[in-house]
């Protein structure tokens, strides 16, 4: 094998020199612009800095050929546009303060590194001046020349890396630069819900509007639910609760899907600091960990998240694009979305997302063939109050269930049991999960409400009640704590043994306890008693990897929890087992009035809701 020479060179002293402006400006863009959606990043945020209410982008084949910007934003003069293309030159900050920062850019870097690797154009006019236009390509600078523009800043970039070839080879796919371009505006869009934004593909001479999201207008949670439901889905916008929180001055906003709303990878999940789009793993973390007692670890949930405070509090200048940040109370950040998510879905109560039901609907539904369409039988339909007076003069007089009468034989077991409603219970259908009617297979409780009928599943809603139920007398009487009779000495590292005594007390209210145990030892005398007998030393590295990965832990509360899940699993109702109409009519009452109801230890539905007018349409009534 060939041993790589490090070294700078091998003979004479190296000589340190001072590069050219073309040659810092090529490695800048190296930082900065990593690829064509990066440079659409780059310029969208410029004009939203500019005041821009109306930002347009077009591009070819990916963005390696042609990227054009255009705003109505403030725009720049002809003494303005030499300076805009000058390294470190901005009209953002004035150098004093580098954390008091309130625009998407500050840097200077952005204009300057793309005239460093591609050919630029901008024109640009500003209230009360003449509109004028400058070039640059592959460094060198034209003069500022006059233009025709009625108002703002069209910047036109073509030949991305033409003057680096080999950054070119580096490139994906045109399907896939353009859709990393797509992915950049919508989550620029989402920031924004009052700016219009328009994306086109003018590859090949012809034009496709790709994405486009007119300005919203009225109160911000309107027009932010409204913003979501063009870029990430109605069926997000639908089926996702409103966020809004503070602490210690952080404001937390945004909207959470339910967890029945989750996805099997992490492709809607939506972080802005300040309104700045970023993809930092410890905000990620705290969103899981939101979510931990909902999902399963293959689901992810989905959330638009919006974090709010004093820009003197945040650091946003720790990566070159700007995607990561680092906050002065991290602690306080990861708790505000934990406490603020989890408080937010109890909100919810038994609230189950809407596509579980359009799921159940589309596995009924009947698919169409090309010789024969669906067919529609045009019926009236009698109003709500003449079917209730129908269905009660046609109601059969009978005994109810539950007194003892001799049941007639069969030569089979009855798949479903019928229950009688009594003459007490009209009010039950107005209730959410309405009145039950029946049970089938003696796991699945029909029941009806005014509009429709719920589809229960006895075992799933029984065991997430008696789950609430554990965790609530936990959360009251503190986690008992069993002592060892020896204590487990733990060798780690110095690095380890430290980042596990700051988290001490917070192990400790889980009924971990640890101590010191000279060195870089650590003595672990207590364990949660509902975790049984343990490896602590395996427990502690778990921990400690989480530490490092996210910055918190989680891990012995969620062993915990899988305890009592497991509990709440065998203390439920079991499937097989026949229930009394009056003990289905009080579990439909316990999950109306118990927060996550709607969803099992799995976050799996533990309902379905079919709409009547749904039910109609599968036979073809409407």
């Amino acid at each position: 094998m060939n041993q790589h020479n490090r070294n700078i060179g091998t003979g004479e002293r190296p000589v340190i020199r001072q590069l050219d402006d073309a040659a810092a400006n090529r490695i800048a863009a190296g930082e900065v612009v990593e690829r064509p959606a990066s440079a659409v990043k780059e310029l969208v945020e410029n004009a939203l800095d500019a005041g821009a209410t109306r930002i347009a982008v077009d591009y070819a084949d990916g963005g390696k050929t042609l990227i054009r910007v255009s705003d109505d934003g403030c725009g720049m003069t002809a003494e303005d546009l030499p300076l805009a293309l000058s390294r470190h030159a901005t009209s953002k900050i004035d150098g004093s303060d580098l954390l008091n920062i309130h625009t998407f850019g500050f840097r200077g870097e952005a204009l300057p590194s793309l005239g460093a690797v591609g050919r630029l154009t901008i024109t640009s006019r500003a209230d009360g001046f003449d509109a004028c236009q400058i070039t640059v390509a592959g460094g060198q600078i034209g003069p500022v020349k006059p233009a025709a523009l009625n108002r703002g800043t069209v910047v036109e970039l073509r030949d991305l890396f033409f003057a680096t070839p080999a950054r070119l080879k580096f490139m994906r796919t045109d399907r896939a630069e353009a859709q990393a371009i797509t992915d950049v505006m919508k989550r620029l869009a989402m920031a924004e819900p009052y700016v219009s934004f328009t994306l086109t593909e003018v590859s090949n001479d012809k034009s496709r509007e790709i994405f486009r999201a007119d300005a919203e207008q009225g109160e911000l949670f309107d027009a932010l639910s409204a913003r979501l439901g063009r870029v990430i889905g109605r069926a997000f916008a639908d089926n996702a609760v409103k966020i809004e929180a503070e602490r210690e001055e952080i404001r937390l906003t945004g909207y959470a899907a339910l967890p029945t709303y989750s996805r099997g990878a992490a492709v809607e999940q939506f972080l802005f600091v300040n309104g700045r789009p970023v993809r930092d793993k410890q905000l990620i973390g705290a969103l899981r960990a939101a979510y931990m007692d909902f999902l399963s670890r293959e689901r992810h949930p989905a959330a638009c998240l919006f974090i709010t405070c004093d820009p003197e509090r945040v650091d946003v200048n720790v990566h070159p694009a700007k995607a990561e940040v680092r906050f002065r109370e991290a602690g306080t950040v990861r708790g505000l979305i934990v406490t603020g998510l989890r408080h937010a879905l109890a909100q919810a109560g038994h609230r189950a997302s809407s596509t579980v039901a359009e799921a159940t609907l589309g596995a009924m539904r009947p698919e169409p063939t090309a010789d024969q369409p669906p067919r529609i039988y045009q019926m009236d339909r009698p109003s709500y109050g003449a079917m209730r007076t129908s269905y009660a003069a046609q109601a059969p007089l009978i005994e109810p269930v539950f007194n003892e009468a001799p049941a007639p034989r069969f030569d089979y077991a009855p798949s479903a049991r019928a229950e009688a409603t009594a003459p007490a219970e009209p009010t039950l259908t107005e209730k959410p999960l309405g009145a039950a009617r029946a049970q089938v297979h003696e796991n699945y409780i029909i029941a009806q409400t005014e509009r429709g009928i719920v589809i229960v599943d006895q075992h799933a809603a029984h065991e997430r009640l008696v789950y609430e139920k554990l965790k609530a007398q936990m959360a009251e009487n503190g986690v008992p704590a069993q002592a060892l009779l020896i204590p487990e000495i733990v060798e780690l590292s110095q690095g380890d043994a430290a980042l596990l005594l700051e988290h001490a007390e917070a192990l400790g209210r889980l009924g971990l306890t640890i101590e010191p145990f000279g060195g870089t030892a650590i003595a672990v005398r207590e364990t949660p008693a509902v975790l049984g007998e343990i490896n602590a030393e395996a427990l502690l590295r778990d921990v400690l990897d989480e530490l490092a990965d996210l910055g918190d832990s989680q891990l012995v509360q969620a062993k915990i929890e899988a305890v009592l899940s497991r509990m709440a699993c065998h203390g439920s109702i079991r499937s097989g087992r026949q229930m009394r109409a009056d003990e289905m009519n009080a579990l439909l009452r316990q999950m109306e009035a118990t927060p996550h109801s709607g969803q099992c230890n799995h976050g799996r539905p533990t309902y379905v809701e079919l709409k009547l007018s749904d039910i109609e349409r599968l036979f073809g009534r409407t």
